[in-house]
């Protein structure tokens, strides 16, 4: 299988901040780590950019074409500090990888599932037409980064929620 694992905002954008922590670092950070486990089961796996290095959203868009699966990696944030859940932006078509990635993040982390068991369609987001899934992609919040106790959960073990995300996006290869 050929992955784009993508990771939200950029160097020149960092995306929301909280507790010391800025999105785009996680997700940089999340997207090196599931890009290794993909590679480690011998996956064609593309980035965004090279080792800790995060372009912008249009050299990911650019990406996708010819890929089995593109994933952009975000956190979420809300004014309420207690906000929490993990959900996955996707068109309906990617519904059932999206409920998976966002099972395998909550049973790693103890947040709950948002949306529909995980999934939440693009068509019915606040967000509106996103880029990334106009192209044929699906976004990952997973965690609010606003919500210390889930940030400092999700930081603990994103050893076991990179091996998470990286089997869920393996077992969209065996459903397809």
């Amino acid at each position: 299988m050929k992955y784009l694992i993508s990771a939200g905002h950029s160097s020149a954008d960092p995306g929301a901040c909280a507790h010391g922590h800025t999105e785009a670092a996680i997700a940089l950070d999340m997207r090196d780590l599931v890009a290794k486990r993909l590679l480690e089961m011998r996956h064609t796996v593309l980035m965004d950019g090279n080792i800790a290095e995060n372009l912008p959203l249009q050299t990911a868009i650019a990406l996708i074409n010819g890929t089995d699966l593109a994933v952009e990696l975000h956190c979420n944030a809300a004014v309420n500090a207690q906000a929490s859940g993990v959900e996955v932006i996707a068109p309906a078509h990617l519904k059932l990888v999206a409920q998976r990635i966002a099972r395998a993040i909550a049973a790693e982390t103890g947040q709950k599932l948002r949306g529909q068991l995980g999934w939440i369609d693009q068509a019915q987001s606040a967000r509106g037409r996103l880029g990334f899934i106009e192209a044929g992609g699906l976004i990952v919040e997973m965690v609010f980064i606003s919500n210390a106790a889930d940030l400092r959960a999700f930081l603990a073990d994103k050893e076991r929620v990179a091996m998470a995300i990286a089997g869920a996006m393996c077992a969209y290869e065996v459903a397809s």
